[in-house]
């Protein structure tokens, strides 16, 4: 397709303002689309400042890019105004450094990480292995430390860890967040399949009772954010300090110490499990979700607060 003067002209300045741009589908907090996601996680891995620009807020963009840089699809990576590529070639980039060469940075670790297979998960990915002549088992656990086991073909330059004499490759990202793990083979109640255990991994949001939120609240102990928006706070809210996600809120939330005690509060308890959930996938490790919302506070803690 041809691509229109103006729209040429707005995708430079976008190029020429930023040395490091992706065009994606979503935010980097909230990636729209996994290829997105992987490219967002490879760029966040080597701690690199980008721009990123959300096609599916910009339909002219979304098109647009793709006759601009001869590139079909979404995510793409410019770097000093040029196409590096999609997500597979970011991926690729970054495992081999060719990435972190390209924008100056310390090249990723790759040291092997240290990892346990059961005898019962060597029996089972074997036998996988064995109708794979040539293939290798790859590991990648995403920014969020969800595991994906695939078969990929052998790469004698991979970062790889042994156990139990099974071979298992990785990407430098998943290496670092694979150290420590367990990798069993289970076949009870759960089905069966493989269970990993990550000690590497955030864990899960707590659910916290309004009354616990409240007592932390008065020692000082727990940041309390009210995911609603200003229109819903207008009708009811918490007699105490509390934070939102207005104007830039939210984004000076997650710069805070990743070991910050963080409790989320909506309504009834639905829109704050997903914010909960969102702050556990950036790597914080004390998140709860305020059951019942500021319904229940509103019963249990405060009769002044108004319900609706």
């Amino acid at each position: 397709m041809s691509l229109d003067p103006a729209l040429r002209e707005r995708i430079e300045s976008i190029l020429g303002a930023n040395r490091v741009v992706l065009f994606m589908k979503g935010q980097p907090a909230m990636p729209q689309c996994g290829f997105s996601a992987k490219a967002v996680g490879a760029l966040q891995d080597l701690g690199v400042d980008f721009a990123h620009v959300n096609v599916l807020a910009d339909g002219e963009i979304r098109e647009g890019i793709k006759a601009y840089g001869d590139w079909p699809t979404i995510p793409q990576l410019y770097v000093d105004g040029e196409l590096v590529g999609g997500s597979d070639i970011v991926l690729q980039m970054a495992s081999s450094g060719e990435l972190s060469a390209l924008l100056g940075v310390a090249p990723p670790d790759r040291t092997p990480p240290s990892i346990t297979v059961t005898p019962a998960a060597v029996e089972m990915l074997k036998g996988a292995l064995a109708d794979a002549p040539g293939a290798a088992l790859q590991l990648s656990i995403d920014a969020r430390f969800q595991p994906n086991f695939q078969l990929a073909p052998l790469d004698a330059n991979a970062i790889a860890a042994e156990s139990n004499g099974l071979r298992v490759q990785f990407d430098p990202a998943s290496a670092r967040r694979a150290n420590g793990i367990t990798i069993d083979w289970v076949d009870d109640i759960r089905g069966q399949g493989l269970a990993i255990d990550n000690p590497n991994a955030p864990k899960p949001v707590q659910e916290l009772d309004v009354r616990g939120a409240d007592d932390q609240l008065r020692a000082g102990t727990l940041t309390l954010v009210d995911v609603r928006p200003a229109d819903e706070r207008a009708i009811a809210a918490i007699n105490a300090p509390f934070e939102t996600f207005d104007g830039d809120n939210r984004a000076r939330l997650e710069a805070l110490p990743k070991d910050t005690a963080l409790a989320f509060l909506c309504h009834r308890g639905g829109r704050s499990a997903q914010a909960a959930e969102q702050f556990r996938a950036l790597g914080f490790t004390r998140v709860h979700n305020v059951t019942g919302g500021i319904d229940a506070w509103a019963q249990d803690v405060d009769n002044s607060v108004p319900r609706y």
